[in-house]
């Protein structure tokens, strides 16, 4: 069992920055796949960055490279995702999930990550 709790999101202008944060319990190892994932209203939810801590390898979707950091503090369990230069269509619920031991690979489809945190609101207005 992985418990996920975020927060850090909020509301701010077109080209401001937001740093979220994903604070894990259970079993958090480092063979975990982490993700951060997000839902528009009336949107399907779409992966936007992950990555697995033992090897280090990211990944992150198109529409945020560049823009969004996925990074991870060891001794306090807990995953960040840093968003510079956001746009009124980052707006959404963001979520952090867990794949247990990476089975799956490292992705960005929300099928292949079994434990999620309740969200956090991001909201960029223009």
């Amino acid at each position: 069992q992985v418990r996920l709790v975020e927060s850090g999101g909020g509301s701010v202008q077109a080209g401001g920055s937001l740093k979220l944060s994903c604070a894990a319990s259970g079993d958090t190892s480092s063979r975990n796949c982490m993700g951060w994932f997000r839902q528009a209203p009336g949107k399907e939810r779409e992966g936007v960055a992950a990555f697995y801590p033992s090897g280090g390898a990211t990944i992150y979707a198109d529409s945020v490279k560049g823009r969004f950091t996925i990074s991870q503090d060891n001794a306090k369990n807990t995953v960040y995702l840093q968003m510079n230069s956001l746009k009124p269509e980052d707006t959404a619920m963001y979520y952090c999930a867990a794949d247990p031991f990476c089975l799956r690979g490292l992705t960005l489809l929300p099928a292949d990550f079994d434990y999620w945190g309740q969200g956090t609101q991001v909201t960029v207005s223009s």
